[in-house]
């Protein structure tokens, strides 16, 4: 088999690029654009839904939907698995899915955000709940494959951290262009459109420009001559309980679904914490977040080396320790600190950016090292099932996190005592997610790979 050129290697990384541009846009503004806060509502923006803990007196709609949405998609992870394991295409296992799946991811992200009524409706409800549906399964036909190629492209460890490295950045930039989003439509708004046709617009075109982007690798990189494709003959139960039987992979799902439901929480969070509580202009979250991108990047080369050196393991760690201390401090954050709001706003960028950097490269390439030592010990292939498990984990904790959020923000919603009770669950989970990491035996699974090498 063949080994990944440099170019190769990037023609992979822009479909990361792609789908994180509209996840970011999906993870950052969703809740914004039903659930506006008091000043989003001052700029223009409309209520298209019912808002405030209407189901039952705990639940908001929002987050039932955006919930049920990713349990939808959670729950068909496995299927397309194990599709595209089995799959026999003359193309591989796959690049086919990368070809079909990316225009149709593309469409309907932007009709999650094209709710027919101008005004609160049942109509929009039941549009929201189809469309958000549609949304996950789309983009687990797109990412589940995708991230399959990581184990299967990389034939070494270097070349593993080299690849991860490399979908890490396009990522991480791909989810600052979703920050960059309220520039774009402030721009559109300042020729006099208003606020939410201007919205829609830009999602309009960074959802093009993002299809654009995840049908590159599918055009320019020829499966079979980097990896062998061979297809596994199980079934979807089989080859998901032939998964969840590899003990260092539960451990390293139970940390993961602990995690997302962390990061989804002040991911969603981070627009409401700029304008709430450090009393900024919207416009202020996309700058923070550019900042923790660009800050983050310095950090690449030293998370490279530290991992060969202490290995992903211990780095994974000291990231949950410093997420916990940034997810802490943002939850003080604004006047209870007594420091000036700008100096917060650059403490938070500079707490979170080196653990944004670890969690960027490294858990991705945990899961390429406990697939492929799971082949050696099994003889099956069976990446595309470990990802989509691995992809269950992280939707099953974003899912919680939006009910959480949505839940919790209402507290006091005059006064932001939701949003810092939202960041500080965060810091929580974070700990946890950290003592769970520390139990994952990587130097077994290391040793399999080096043994068989």
């Amino acid at each position: 088999m063949k080994s990944l050129s440099k170019g190769k290697m990037w023609c992979y990384a822009i479909g990361q690029l792609g789908w994180s541009i509209i996840s970011g846009l999906i993870g950052s503004w969703l809740v914004y654009f039903y659930q506006p806060d008091m000043s989003a509502k001052a700029e223009g923006m409309i209520s298209l839904i019912p808002e405030g803990r209407v189901i039952f007196g705990v639940l908001t709609i929002i987050g039932l939907i955006t919930a049920g949405g990713r349990l939808f998609d959670a729950i068909t992870d496995p299927l397309v698995g194990n599709w595209s394991d089995n799959c026999k295409h003359k193309d591989g296992r796959r690049i086919p899915f990368l070809k079909f799946s990316a225009i149709p991811l593309g469409l309907v992200f932007v009709l999650v955000f094209c709710a027919p009524v101008n005004h609160i409706s049942g109509i929009n409800i039941a549009w929201l709940f189809v469309f958000v549906a549609a949304y996950y399964f789309a983009i687990t036909c797109y990412c589940t494959p995708y991230t399959s190629l990581l184990a299967e492209l990389s034939h070494s460890q270097e070349e593993k951290m080299q690849l991860s490295t490399c979908i890490s950045l396009t990522f991480i930039v791909g989810t600052a262009i979703g920050y960059v989003a309220p520039i774009i439509w402030g721009g559109f708004i300042g020729g006099g459109m208003s606020r939410i046709p201007a919205m829609r617009l830009t999602f309009i075109i960074l959802s093009i420009l993002a299809t654009i982007f995840m049908l590159v690798p599918a055009f320019t990189i020829k499966e079979k001559e980097y990896c062998e494709s061979k297809p596994s003959e199980s079934t979807m139960l089989a080859s998901l309980g032939k998964t969840f039987k590899n003990k260092d992979f539960r451990v390293f799902v139970i940390q993961d679904i602990i995690y997302f439901l962390g990061l989804t929480l002040f991911q969603t969070g981070l627009p409401f914490f700029v304008t709430s509580l450090l009393k900024f202009d919207e416009s202020m979250s996309t700058i923070m977040f550019v900042g923790l991108t660009a800050v983050s990047l310095l950090f690449y080369p030293f998370v490279t080396k530290l991992s060969k050196r202490f290995g992903k393991k211990i780095l994974i760690v000291c990231a949950f320790v410093g997420f916990f201390i940034t997810f802490i401090f943002t939850g003080f954050s604004g006047p209870y600190l007594g420091l000036n709001i700008y100096v917060q706003a650059v403490l938070i960028v500079l707490l979170g950016s080196f653990p944004m950097a670890i969690f960027g490269i490294c858990p991705q390439a945990v899961v390429a090292d406990i697939a492929q030592s799971d082949e050696i010990e099994t003889g099956e292939n069976r990446s595309g099932m470990f990802y989509a498990a691995r992809t269950f984990a992280m939707k099953f904790g974003q899912s919680a996190a939006m009910l959480l959020f949505t839940s919790l923000a209402t507290i006091g919603a005059a006064n932001g005592t939701g949003y810092r009770i939202v960041a500080i669950v965060a810091g929580i989970c974070c700990a946890i997610g950290g003592i769970f990491m520390w139990l994952f035996n990587e130097k077994r699974i290391l040793e399999i790979i080096n043994k068989e090498n």
